[in-house]
């Protein structure tokens, strides 16, 4: 299973931008779906954008289309999310994921289509 460690979380003000990074070790990355989901307090982790093996597709929770956008590097194992235009209701614990698909998967979106997941970072936004 490959490992996920994310990076780049803090704290900002309404209106900043940040960008988010996920390293993955051990296993063959191009063989994951990656996706970023969020968790604030009290409530669920929710879908936040993912992406396909070859980096080809993405897909976003309607609460951030157009302010976040997911990438990938396959020669760097690395996933990334940046965040525009954020908002104090974006503040949450970030965390990236992997799940194992085939290379014309659907994107996942469900937390338990995931194998693999982060330690979660932080992002606090302010108003």
């Amino acid at each position: 299973q490959v490992q996920l460690v994310e990076s780049g979380g803090g704290l900002v003000q309404a209106g900043d931008s940040l960008t988010l990074s996920c390293a993955a070790s051990r296993g063959t990355f191009s063989f994951y779906s990656m996706g970023w989901f969020r968790q604030a307090p009290g409530k669920e982790r929710e879908f936040v954008a993912g992406i396909t093996r070859n980096g080809r597709h993405t897909e976003y929770s309607d609460s951030v289309k157009d302010r976040f956008t997911i990438s990938r590097d396959n020669d760097r194992k690395t996933v990334y999310l940046q965040l525009s235009g954020l908002k104090p209701e974006d503040t949450a614990v970030y965390y990236c994921a992997a799940a194992r698909t085939i290379l014309t998967a659907p994107i996942p979106h469900q937390p338990d289509q995931f194998g693999s997941w982060g330690q979660g970072t932080q992002v606090t936004v302010s108003s």
